[in-house]
């Protein structure tokens, strides 16, 4: 076919897909798969709180068997964060994200096969964990500038990613394939992609049978995945430098990790408590929301719609709390200042409105409360979590990986705990949120008490 279009029109041909290939498209079309990875892997976090609700009620599965399917998704996630560290520096971030969103994507889109065995569901979100725990094998940190992290507003926005949609290995990916004029926009649509994930969730999963809505995440996901593959490898193809945009990290100094200081550092420790207390009262949101509003407060699908907008409230408030702590310090307010102020707010306010909201008898009240909590919560961002590159600037990675280790804990307890404490209190949920308050306020204290704006390793 080739031969009878002539020189000329062969020049045209390759002309037009040259211009088509050029390089200056690759990190566009990086950014939008990237993007949609987020979209996937936000929705997929969401659909088993949401669904176990009307599987529950199919499969019969009671309270604790409940707990332990929501919480197993923390164990694998656990696991993932202590195997896995050697083998995504090895083989860098394309690899790493494949295999990520191919783990989550067929753990979901299987579901409906195996529903009937809550052992099976376990080892799916187990699975989901793993999935995501393997998209985080990279820290911002690692990769970012010190100046950069010292700016509350720019480390928010990369903490929100690693908190709320977790997939810093996208952040690994960028540093390479996005030059830095256009990376702030990149990760604009990252957080904005997580966000319109999870509220897509929201609204779809209570309309629908409860099947269809893995069908459609999972099977969306294996698609990403096959695009993804035929992307990166249309790079190669192009005779692009393939190191130049997703090979593995360079190797960082040989200098020994200071782990005896790691644990022993008080300012870290605090950093470290105030981290585990946030976590705990998120997780609980994360995994019972919708159960709570159903069961509880006699909530329907619409009223399941509503468990979208706390996650809206805390994407948009940690980009705005990262304006306000980094205005603070212009005006001359010292760093420990305003990340203690942050992390009080973070931490107090939604202990405190955790209780009020498990006194609401009112739905919309309920989900407007809640909403606030987490608002408020995403103010940790500018809070302890921005003080990583301030106590520990040669070690932050590790520091974080450290308090991030930790801070899953909560994941993997509050699920059976939480039903636990539901079925001896009768179907009360007041000692649940009341515990949840206590300690979001201890870990308040113990971070305005031996936190540390300075280095200490």
């Amino acid at each position: 076919m080739f031969s009878e279009m002539g020189a000329p029109g062969w020049q045209r041909y390759r002309g037009a897909y040259d211009g088509f290939m050029k390089p200056v498209n690759i990190p566009l079309k990086i950014i939008i798969l990237c993007c949609i990875a987020n979209f996937i892997n936000s929705a997929d976090r969401v659909l088993m709180p949401i669904t176990i609700i009307s599987m529950a009620d199919e499969f019969n599965w009671d309270m604790h068997t409940q707990g332990w399917i929501l919480s197993s998704f923390s164990v694998g996630y656990l696991s993932s964060l202590i195997a896995g560290g050697s083998a995504a520096k090895k083989y860098g971030g394309k690899r790493v994200l494949t295999l990520a969103v191919f783990l989550w994507s067929i753990s979901a889109f299987f579901t409906p096969y195996f529903a009937s065995s809550w052992m099976v569901m376990v080892f799916f979100r187990f699975l989901l964990g793993v999935g995501e725990g393997i998209g985080k094998r990279f820290h911002p940190v690692n990769f970012v500038p010190k100046q950069v992290l010292r700016n509350s507003n720019a480390c928010t926005a990369a903490m929100v990613i690693l908190g709320q949609i977790g997939l810093p290995t996208i952040f690994h990916i960028f540093a390479y394939a996005v030059s830095p004029e256009e990376r702030g926009r990149a990760f604009s649509y990252l957080i904005a992609m997580g966000s319109i994930g999870q509220t897509a969730a929201g609204l779809i999963s209570p309309h629908i049978y409860w099947p269809l809505v893995f069908f459609i995440f999972g099977g969306t996901g294996l698609i990403w995945v096959a695009l993804w593959i035929l992307f990166t490898k249309s790079v190669v193809e192009c005779e692009l430098d393939a190191q130049e945009y997703l090979a593995p990290p360079t190797k960082v100094s040989e200098q020994s990790t200071p782990w005896r200081e790691c644990f022993t550092r008080r300012p870290l420790w605090a950093i470290y408590c105030a981290h585990f207390s946030m976590n705990w009262s998120n997780y609980i949101i994360m995994q019972w929301l919708p159960t709570y509003l159903v069961r509880f407060l006699g909530g329907g699908p619409t009223e399941i719609m509503l468990t979208a907008l706390p996650y809206v409230a805390n994407s948009l408030c940690g980009i705005a709390a990262g304006h306000f702590a980094d205005n603070l310090v212009r005006r001359r307010w010292s760093v420990l200042c305003v990340r203690r102020l942050m992390t009080c707010i973070g931490l107090v306010g939604p202990g405190l409105l955790l209780v009020v909201f498990s006194a609401s008898s009112s739905i919309p009240v309920a989900v407007f409360l809640i909403s606030l909590s987490m608002g408020f919560s995403a103010c940790n961002s500018a809070g302890h979590l921005s003080s990583h590159a301030e106590v520990a600037p040669n070690h932050a990675g590790i520091t974080f990986a450290i308090s991030n280790t930790l801070a899953t804990i909560p994941g993997i307890l509050c699920g059976p705990l939480t039903a636990h404490i539901v079925v001896h209190s009768n179907g009360r949920w007041f000692p649940v949120f009341i515990l949840a308050g206590f300690i979001n306020i201890v870990g308040a204290v113990v971070y305005a008490s031996h936190s540390s704006a300075t280095p200490v390793i």
